[in-house]
């Protein structure tokens, strides 16, 4: 199968990681573009690297959490291309430290970009979705949308919301020209647990020991993972898991849903040594 190559693809974050990849692989099958980023230079790159001949790229200086620019954003979608076939919403942020240690700002502020720029993107894209004689929404999740790792609260809490709300949209339109579907990424080579941010009360050099651990335990390439996922939306697949470690953390998951961290944790310590 491939895609159409009338369909019109949207794709949040796209200056690098799964984003970029994204766009490089749905130019590839020959769709339509519109990508967004807060990273003007970075979502720039991203175009000239997804280039192909027939290809209409537009790219789109957007920030998820800005309610009214995600607004315009979807506007700026149908002006330059007449509709949207395919909306993936994929960007996000890191947050380092624990509980106590994160300030209410930076919860908020993170849940404003992952979870807030989801709902945002639902929102703003399904009118035009539903438009269409066939339309699609991703919204990209994480493995630790399945599992809640010490350290990692606030992350998990946003991507457990992204979970949570695109699984009810599901539901809700079942039957409908819509399909939605979750993904949940492992670890996936790009620079998001780098650039995390330190939450106030947090040791910066613990979160950036965090990055060091990551960049030994994420096995899978950007590439492999848009690759997994623009399989999955041409088999209307509503759960995506990608790489073996998050088909292993949910199979975890589900036979000791109280305890698993208690395996988890060790095994992850095996696989960064």
């Amino acid at each position: 199968m491939k895609i159409d190559p009338n369909t019109v693809a949207v794709v949040t974050g796209a200056a690098s990681g799964i984003g970029r990849a994204l766009a490089v692989r749905l130019a590839e099958e020959g769709a339509q573009l519109a990508i967004s980023d807060v990273n003007k230079t970075g979502l720039e790159e991203t175009a000239s690297l997804a280039t192909r001949p027939g290809v209409k790229i537009t790219t789109h200086i957007v920030d998820v959490s800005d309610r009214e620019r995600m607004a315009g954003f979807a506007n700026e979608v149908v002006a330059e291309h007449g509709r949207a076939n395919l909306v993936i919403n994929n960007a996000g942020v890191a947050l380092g430290g624990t509980t106590e240690q994160l300030s209410i700002d930076d919860i908020e502020w993170l849940m404003s970009i992952n979870f807030w720029g989801v709902v945002y993107g639902t929102k703003m894209f399904l009118p035009i979705l539903r438009q269409q004689s066939h339309g699609h929404l991703v919204n990209i999740s994480s493995v630790f949308g399945i599992i809640g790792p010490p350290g990692h609260s606030a992350y998990a809490a946003s991507k457990f919301a992204v979970r949570g709300f695109t699984e009810a949209l599901r539901h809700e339109l079942a039957g409908s020209s819509i399909t939605v579907t979750c993904v949940h990424p492992g670890g996936i080579r790009t620079n998001i647990a780098r650039n995390a941010k330190a939450g106030a009360g947090a040791d910066a050099s613990i979160v950036g020991k965090e990055g060091e651990f990551f960049d030994k335990v994420a096995k899978t390439l950007p590439e492999t993972a848009a690759d997994r996922i623009v399989r999955g939306v041409l088999n209307d697949e509503e759960k995506i898991l990608i790489g073996s470690d998050a088909w292993m953390i949910d199979k975890v998951q589900r036979l000791m849903p109280v305890k698993y961290w208690t395996l988890l944790g060790k095994l992850l310590e095996k696989l960064a040594k």
